[in-house]
Order: C-alpha cells, then sequence, then structure tokens
C-alpha cells in the first residue's frame, strides 16, 4: 500500500510538471510584451549604480552590479532585517534542538560510517571547486550576478556533501553546530559593523554620516574606497557580500546538522530534559 501510494504522488507530480510546462510552451497564461522603454526607477538606478560624472557623485554606489547596489546601499536595512529573520529563524530550531546534536554525536568513532574510498577522493575535489565557485560569486558579488546570499549558499553545499560521503558523525569532528552559530555570529557582526564603519569614521573626525553609507553624500564627504587603480571594490558592498557569506555558509551547516539527526533519538533527548 505504501509504495503504491509513493507512486501515484510520483506520477502525479510529473504529470503536473509536464501539464505545466506545456500551457507555459503555448502561452496559456498570456504574453508579457516587454515595455518599450525603461521606468523611471529604473532609469535612476541604472545611472546612479556606477557613473563617475561628478553629476552624480553623491548618489553613485559605485558598484556596476545594479542588483547588489539596490540590496546593500539603496534598501540596505531592509537586506539587515531580512538576514535578521532567518538568524532568528536558526536560533528557534536550535533553541528547540536543546543542543541535542553534541550530546548525541559526542563520543562517536571518527571511522563511523561513510561512503566508499573513491566517493571519498572525489568528494575531497569537488568540495574545493564549490568553495572556489561560491568565493568567485561573493567577491564579485559588486560586479557580476551574485552577491553574499548566492555565495554563502553555494558554499552550504560543500559541508552537505561532507555529511552524506564521510556520515555525520566524521563531520563533527570538524565543525559542531556551536561552531558552525559562532561562525554565522561573526559574519553577523561583521554586516553590523558594515553598516556602521562610515559612521563611525565621521564620527572619529568630529563629523557626521549615515547608517549604510557607502560612498560620500551631500552633507557627509565620507566613504571607503570604490576602487584601487583599476579594480573597482564598491566601497561597503564587498565588506557586505563576504560577511553575508559567512553567515549564510554556516547557517545552512548549522541547520544541516540538525536535520540530519535521527528524529527519534532527538526526541528522547529533548523529552529526557523535561
Amino acid at each position: 500500500m505504501g509504495n503504491t501510494l509513493q507512486v501515484v504522488i510520483i506520477i502525479s507530480l510529473t504529470l503536473m510538471v509536464i501539464g505545466l510546462a506545456m500551457v507555459l510552451a503555448m502561452g496559456g497564461f498570456g504574453f508579457t510584451v516587454p515595455p518599450s522603454s525603461v521606468r523611471s526607477l529604473a532609469t535612476i538606478f541604472l545611472n546612479t549604480t556606477f557613473n563617475l560624472d561628478t553629476k552624480y557623485r553623491y548618489v553613485s554606489a559605485m558598484s556596476p552590479e545594479a542588483v547588489t547596489a539596490i540590496v546593500w546601499d539603496y534598501r540596505g536595512l531592509d537586506t539587515l532585517f531580512e538576514t535578521s529573520v532567518m538568524f532568528i529563524a536558526i536560533v528557534g530550531a536550535l533553541a528547540i534542538s536543546r543542543g541535542a546534536s553534541e550530546k548525541l554525536l559526542k563520543g562517536f568513532s571518527k571511522t563511523r560510517g561513510g561512503m566508499s574510498l573513491i566517493v571519498k577522493t572525489i568528494t575531497r575535489i569537488i568540495i574545493v571547486m564549490i568553495a572556489s565557485v561560491g568565493l568567485s560569486i561573493t567577491l564579485h558579488g559588486h560586479l557580476t550576478p551574485g552577491g553574499g546570499f548566492q555565495g554563502g549558499a553555494t558554499i552550504a553545499v560543500a559541508p552537505m556533501l561532507l555529511i552524506i560521503t564521510f556520515s555525520i558523525y566524521l563531520f563533527s569532528k570538524m565543525i559542531t553546530v556551536s561552531k558552525a552559530v559562532t561562525l554565522r555570529s561573526i559574519g553577523l557582526i561583521g554586516i553590523a559593523l558594515s553598516a556602521f564603519i562610515v559612521l563611525i569614521i565621521a564620527i572619529l573626525h568630529g563629523d557626521l554620516a549615515y547608517i549604510f553609507q557607502n560612498q560620500p553624500k551631500l552633507y557627509s564627504h565620507y566613504g571607503l574606497p570604490s576602487y584601487a587603480e583599476v579594480m573597482v571594490l564598491g566601497g561597503t558592498l564587498l565588506l557586505f557580500n563576504t560577511f553575508e557569506t559567512l553567515a549564510v555558509a554556516f547557517g545552512f551547516t548549522a541547520l544541516f546538522i540538525l536535520f540530519i539527526l535521527p528524529e527519534e533519538v532527538v526526541k528522547d533527548i529533548i523529552k529526557g530534559e523535561e
């Protein structure tokens, strides 16, 4: 009965996906014709994200990547609160587990579980590639599509592969939930400091600046360097992306560890504390 139900569910989902794909391909939801001109708001963003003209000096984010400029410059407070919501959700998950991961994994042998030597060797190579791609997405996020969240989510694939390939017990010898949360907290602290860094610089000079200020403004001529020689830095955007990557990558890692633990065993640990 159980296998029959699974087959029915799989077939139903497959038919639904095929049906939606056919409807979209045939224009069943209607065709969207691109507008003949760029909207005024989009024109403002395109003109100010990276503009060396003195006319736009005090409104430009000095980043060729408009999305990153919008996320961390024009609407930085929104992004900060979104990151905080994700952090609070992770804290909630950790509070519910009540340290079950450390109690469950403590004392297990380093050689317990895992897949074959061939799979482990390939995984060691792949995780280096994953980390390289993730860092590239992060460090180029102010220049090309990408950014801190995308880079962090990419890097988070590596610990998931390690858990599956080497087992959760061996992975816990390298990174525990508490270590992952600590590294995520460092990332969040870095984001907070990046939001105030220009203000702090201005105060040290006896002047004022804005929170989330990136480049100099009309009434506050302070900001982080936008470029060095021919290398575009994007001011605070590079810092935001870097710390966001740290926060996202290890936030997901902490959740992966919790999700992979046997549910019944975790429940027994939690009930034992009640």
